[in-house]
């Protein structure tokens, strides 16, 4: 990607795991990033842990459960450091229950659905319906949402049903936002990428899979040239089902 010094970054869910190494491979590359956190202590601690790795990021208290909210920060965010022309949408939640796979659809209650919901679905809409006009308008943008193989329709099964429902959710908004995205005939491309089983809270130690492993797809697509793909599903930097 050219100049990309000058471009801005907005990685949410930044201050452990997966985030945590896509936006300190972004602030390595040159890019100048805005790290997602939940709240004052959690952005206290990422500019120390960040700083402990060498990268230049500046934390953002943004708690994507409150997707209200989302829209003023966003703006208070843009004209403090200027337009965000990188979005990568990582912060989820799996609260299914102590079943994990095995969580069954008939014992999910509404609480369990609806704060999924807010956090891995309306956040992620907020986000990309705060900052993709903008991105249409200086016709250059790049999207990430980071799904998974869990919502996938094709092969889709039982367990952590809350979860699943939601990460299908999020691949249908990466199909819609990037077909605006191309209808506006603009360098801005709008993909969703599965990390893998990787060693996080909600990956569990058993993964196979580091977080800095977990992070390449999703750097990689938030990282592409103007010839890079555009409205698809990603493992390894190879297309997926959706």
């Amino acid at each position: 990607m050219a100049n990309h010094d000058d471009r801005l970054a907005l990685v949410t869910g930044a201050n452990r795991g997966i985030g945590f190494e896509i936006a300190r491979g972004l602030a390595m590359r040159g890019f100048r990033v805005l790290a997602g956190v939940r709240s004052v202590e959690k952005a206290s601690q990422a500019a120390a842990d960040f700083a402990s790795a060498g990268a230049s990021v500046m934390p953002l208290v943004l708690d994507v459960a409150d997707a209200e909210a989302i829209p003023a920060i966003l703006a208070e965010a843009e004209q403090a450091h200027g337009p965000i022309d990188i979005l990568v949408n990582n912060a989820a939640i799996l609260i299914d229950g102590p079943g994990g796979f095995g969580a069954s659809l008939f014992d999910m209650t509404d609480d369990i659905f609806r704060r999924t919901w807010e956090t891995n679905v309306l956040g992620p809409a907020a986000t990309m319906r705060a900052l993709i006009p903008g991105m249409i308008a200086r016709r250059f943008g790049r999207v990430v949402n980071m799904s998974s193989r869990a919502g996938q329709l094709d092969g889709m099964g039982s367990g952590f049903p809350a979860y699943r429902v939601s990460k299908a959710a999020l691949n249908a908004l990466t199909r819609i936002a990037a077909a605006e995205a191309a209808a506006a005939r603009v360098d801005v491309k709008v993909n969703a990428c599965s990390p893998g089983w990787v060693k996080t809270a909600m990956g569990g130690p058993d993964a196979a899979r580091s977080p800095a492993e977990g992070a390449e797809t999703a750097f990689w697509l938030a990282t592409l040239d103007r010839e890079g793909p555009h409205s698809g599903f990603f493992e390894d930097k190879k297309q997926i089902r959706w």
